[in-house]
């Protein structure tokens, strides 16, 4: 595995927009871009990042701009402006070689795992999933906040569960406030458990499954002594989808020496027939100790994950603690 150098004080932070624009959230963007210059980085962005559309530009020149982050060398790291609903369409258009070739840290949320996943399991580069360079916004009085500004460090810090969440729409606030009580809940009464981090936004996984950006099956080949870790952000799926999910990936030896599934909290949660996202894992995966309502994804606090390094995870009685090591 491939970990590229962490950020040191004064260098520049490349931001692209492989998915929508960050125009509709000029403000909220601005915000979260100032935190960044506080810590001591400098930004440079590509040419895309500030319009106002679903699509920040055809999916041809969101592939360029992606690439001249990788390949410029002025940018220590590349972080995705923004998530969205349409990254698939860059995919044929990106020439890996070009991302390949200038290994750098690439931090993400929710669409742009379109780019984490392949990047780690096709390709052996580590990445960061969490959040997006506008999701800064509300500041460094949060923990987790603190943390994921701490991992673009190299900080070998150990993230733990929060006992307050968010569970609304970040756009539909005017300031974060955490005012929901948050436990971590488990199919196993204490779960301790290490395995290679692996996963990302579920709505996006499984458009990858069968396509030439899966090559899961290698890659948990190779790394099988390790064992795996699987993180799920369900933004927007059913229970009952999550099920279907979660079995075609397991038919599909995505979950070949799994030792545990971790789900955070659904942003939107909905069930067709009245299925739990809880009865969806322990349905799915009978044999794998699952959690679910894990402080990952869509819905705050939410930790960043260094997908591709060793996980190191203890749960019991609603609360958890995550470490990464970079074996």
């Amino acid at each position: 595995m491939i970990y590229p150098s962490f950020l040191k004080q004064g260098q520049t932070i490349g931001v692209t927009a492989p998915s929508a624009g960050v125009g509709r959230g000029l403000d909220s963007y601005e915000a979260s871009i100032a935190v960044l210059q506080e810590e001591g980085y400098r930004i440079h962005e590509t040419a895309s990042v500030r319009v106002n559309d679903l699509r920040s530009a055809d999916a041809a020149t969101r592939a360029r701009e992606l690439e001249e982050c990788f390949a410029d060398p002025q940018n220590a790291m590349v972080m995705c402006a923004a998530g969205g609903d349409f990254l698939n369409e860059i995919l044929p258009e990106i020439r890996w070689r070009q991302l390949t070739s200038h290994p750098k840290w690439c931090l993400g949320a929710s669409d742009p795992t379109g780019i984490l996943y392949p990047l780690t399991v096709s390709h052996d580069i580590a990445t960061l999933y969490g959040m997006n360079a506008g999701s800064f916004d509300c500041g460094t009085g949060f923990a987790f906040i603190r943390d994921s500004l701490d991992l673009l460090k190299g900080r070998k810090i150990v993230q733990h569960s929060s006992d307050w969440c968010n569970t609304r729409p970040s756009w539909e606030q005017d300031s974060l406030e955490l005012d929901t009580p948050s436990r971590w809940e488990a199919s196993r009464p204490h779960l301790r458990v290490s395995g290679r981090a692996v996963g990302g936004c579920v709505d996006v996984l499984k458009d990858l499954i069968g396509t030439p950006y899966d090559r899961t099956r290698a890659f948990v080949r190779a790394y099988a002594e390790d064992g795996f870790i699987w993180f799920l952000d369900d933004f927007s799926m059913s229970a009952e989808n999550l099920y279907r999910t979660l079995c075609q990936m397991r038919s599909a030896g995505w979950l070949d020496h799994a030792r545990a599934v971790v789900l955070g909290r659904v942003l939107f949660e909905s069930s067709e027939t009245g299925m739990t996202y809880a009865e969806a894992l322990q349905r799915a995966l009978p044999d794998v100790p699952t959690v679910w309502n894990a402080d990952i994804g869509h819905t705050s606090p939410a930790m960043t994950l260094i997908l591709g390094s060793v996980a190191h995870l203890n749960c019991r009685d609603g609360k958890a603690s995550l470490r990464f090591t970079l074996d």
